[in-house]
C-alpha cells in the first residue's frame, strides 16, 4: 500500500506519522484523522453516494469529506466505483478489509459508551443505530426472539433477522414503506427516537405520543425485540 511508503516529505506534510509497529499506531495513522472512522461506520451497510455520506454526517464539509475519502482509498479501506445504467451514480464501498473494521467500531463504542459522559439522547444515523444493535444486544437471549423485525428510519430501511448468538442487519433495498417481509416495525423520523427508547429508557408510549414514533405489526415482538439491548454499565 501506498501509505507504506512513508517519507519525511510526507511526515512533515501530514504530521500523522507515529513510526511505531504497533498495529493500533498504524490503525490510528489509517482512520485516525477526524470524520474517517465515522466515515467507513457509514458506509459498514453497503456502498454510499458523496450525498449519501455527507447527509449521515451533517457536521463534516464537502471539502473534509473529499479528503478523508480520498486518503481512506488511498489506504485500500474503500473504492469507488460506478453503478450499472440507469442510475450511472459512482458510489464509495467498503474493500474486505475496510469492512473487516466493524469490530473495531463495535468495541470502540461499547467501551465509550462505560462513560458517565456518554449521552444516548444525542442525534445518531440510522446505521449507527443499527450498529448499536450489533454490539449491545445479548448474544444469550437473541436466539429466543422469532421474527424478522424492520426499521424505518427517515428514508433509510433496515431488517435484523435474531438468530442464535447473533444479529444479523442488512440495509432493505427493496424500496417501498419498509412494512414488507417483517413481522414488526420501528417507524420513526430519526434514529435518536429510537435510541431513546433502547438506551434511554424513555418509555415507547411517551415516543409514540411525542416523537413521531410508530411501533407497526407484531407489538409483542417488537417491545421483546427491545428488551435485548442496553448500554453496558458505567466505569468512569
Amino acid at each position: 500500500m501506498k501509505l507504506q511508503k512513508e517519507t519525511k516529505e510526507n511526515q512533515a506534510i501530514h504530521g500523522k506519522w507515529y513510526r511505531d509497529a504497533c498495529g493500533t499506531a498504524f490503525a490510528m495513522e489509517l482512520v485516525g484523522e477526524r470524520w474517517s472512522l465515522l466515515i467507513v461506520r457509514e458506509l459498514m451497510f453497503g456502498p454510499l453516494r458523496f450525498s449519501d455520506i455527507r447527509a449521515s454526517l451533517p457536521g463534516i464539509s464537502a471539502k473534509v469529506l473529499t479528503e478523508r475519502l480520498a486518503s481512506l482509498e488511498e489506504a485500500s479501506v474503500l473504492e469507488k466505483r460506478q453503478l450499472p445504467p440507469p442510475g450511472k451514480a459512482q458510489v464509495y464501498e467498503l474493500t474486505r478489509w475496510g469492512y473487516a473494521a466493524e469490530p473495531l467500531i463495535q468495541e470502540a463504542g461499547r467501551w465509550a459508551a462505560q462513560s458517565s459522559a456518554h449521552d444516548p439522547r444525542l442525534p445518531l444515523s440510522a446505521v449507527s443505530l443499527m450498529l448499536s444493535l450489533r454490539t449491545m444486544v445479548d448474544k444469550a437471549r437473541v436466539g429466543g426472539v422469532a421474527g424478522a423485525v424492520g426499521f424505518a428510519i427517515g428514508d433509510d430501511r433496515f431488517v435484523a433477522e435474531p438468530r442464535e448468538g447473533e444479529l444479523p442487519i442488512r440495509r432493505d433495498q427493496a424500496g417501498g414503506d419498509g412494512a414488507d417481509g417483517v413481522d414488526a416495525l420501528f417507524r420513526a423520523p430519526d434514529a435518536a427516537v429510537v435510541a431513546a427508547g433502547l438506551y434511554a429508557g424513555v418509555p415507547w408510549e411517551d415516543l409514540e405520543r411525542d416523537a413521531g414514533l410508530a411501533i407497526e405489526g407484531d407489538r409483542a415482538l417488537a417491545l421483546e425485540f427491545a428488551s435485548l439491548f442496553a448500554l453496558p454499565p458505567k466505569l468512569a
